[in-house]
């Protein structure tokens, strides 16, 4: 059975999901940013999604658009650093058209996807190929911009498979911009560990809507 779209509640549900997968997924966010930065990422990542599940466990939603704004706000307030504004502005900004929609579908993860990634790169100005979460959150986005017709559990899969591919080709990228900058050619060989955050919470919405179909 397919999954079309999830009501207010089944968001948060699903929400709760991605809560889970990413405080679970701290000691592989914190390898990866041993590799290449300071080895904060995972700790910063799994407390601010711990602020999350709080937040968004406390009280009922009226709309699709209320839920990610609670999310960007969690984690804008909790994980500290260019994490927390460049992950709080992915959801605060993907929200903000969103708004009283009652039901997350294809079209409507479309459009979490594209504000949220322009709202990034006006925040933090980085482009494709700069080494960071934008390059896989880009493919994502455009991967979702293709498929707003389909039922969300389809697009959800091919969504995180085009974050996938992108998380994966960071390793061939010199970091540009952020801590990992400063390494020049030694950041090679390695991912970025926004563009594996960026990834893990799309694979985790899939899991979850999968989980349900």
């Amino acid at each position: 059975m397919s999954v079309s779209q999830l009501p207010v509640a089944q968001v948060t549900q699903m929400v709760l999901h991605v809560c889970q997968g990413m405080e679970g997924s701290k000691d592989l966010l914190t390898q990866a940013d041993k590799a290449i930065g300071d080895g904060d990422h995972g700790v910063g990542m799994a407390r601010g999604f711990e602020a999350v599940r709080q937040k968004v466990s406390s009280q009922p939603f009226a709309s699709v658009g209320d839920v990610f704004k609670a999310v960007g706000t969690a984690l804008l307030t909790s994980v500290g650093g260019a994490s927390g504004a460049i992950f709080g502005t992915l959801f605060r900004g993907g929200a903000s058209r969103l708004g009283d929609r009652q039901a997350l579908d294809a079209a409507s993860l479309a459009i979490l996807l594209s504000d949220g990634l322009r709202a990034v790169q006006e925040r933090g100005k980085a482009k494709p190929g700069d080494k960071t979460m934008v390059d896989a959150l880009g493919p994502a986005s455009q991967m979702a911009q293709e498929l707003t017709t389909i039922d969300l559990d389809e697009a959800l899969s091919q969504v995180t498979e085009a974050a996938r591919l992108g998380m994966e080709s960071t390793k061939n990228m010199v970091a540009a911009l952020g801590k990992s900058q400063s390494l020049g050619e030694r950041s090679l060989g390695h991912p970025d560990p926004g563009a594996v955050s960026t990834y893990l919470m799309l694979k985790f919405m899939a899991e979850y809507v999968h989980q349900i179909a």
